[in-house]
């Protein structure tokens, strides 16, 4: 199980695919963002998006499943996140698209007020089948420390 201690700035990985339906991204949009380039072919061939597009929360719960699956592969002693930072939505998705994953860890230090526990920032870019990146975030994720009597040196 990787704690605080392994965690190495710099680490890359790529992961995840995913294969994004029509049917998916009418069925969160018809529940979580029911705006007409969402739902229905004729209302988003007069937008921007050209055709059906799936929501940008869509594609932030998609890679977050990519991100938990992989988690699940490389165990990690994780506690939740505080959230994420610089969230942006580079390209649309489209039912059709393959979606995958890529993470860099930029940062990481120990928290002040809890010695058992460190926090670690990753950049997340999800990417479709043709390599272009249709989103960006940074993860900031706390996880164990390994020994908390040890001292903090970041």
């Amino acid at each position: 199980m990787i704690h605080y201690e392994e965690i190495e700035i710099g680490h890359k990985q790529s992961f995840g695919r995913y294969e994004v339906t029509r049917e998916e991204v009418i069925d969160f949009a018809s529940k979580y963002d029911p705006q007409p380039f969402h739902l229905d072919d004729d209302a988003a061939a007069q937008t921007y998006f050209g055709r059906l597009s799936a929501s940008g929360w869509h594609t932030c719960a998609m890679t977050m499943r990519m991100l938990v699956e992989n988690m699940s592969v490389v165990e990690q002693a994780g506690l939740g996140s505080p959230g994420v930072d610089n969230l942006r939505w580079i390209k649309p998705v489209y039912p059709g698209d393959t979606l995958r994953c890529e993470t860099e860890v930029i940062e990481k230090r120990r928290s002040k007020s809890r010695k058992d526990m460190g926090l670690f920032k990753s950049r997340c870019r999800t990417f479709n089948q043709n390599d272009e990146m249709v989103l960006e975030m940074v993860s900031n994720g706390l996880i164990r420390v390994r020994d908390p009597a040890a001292p903090i040196k970041d």
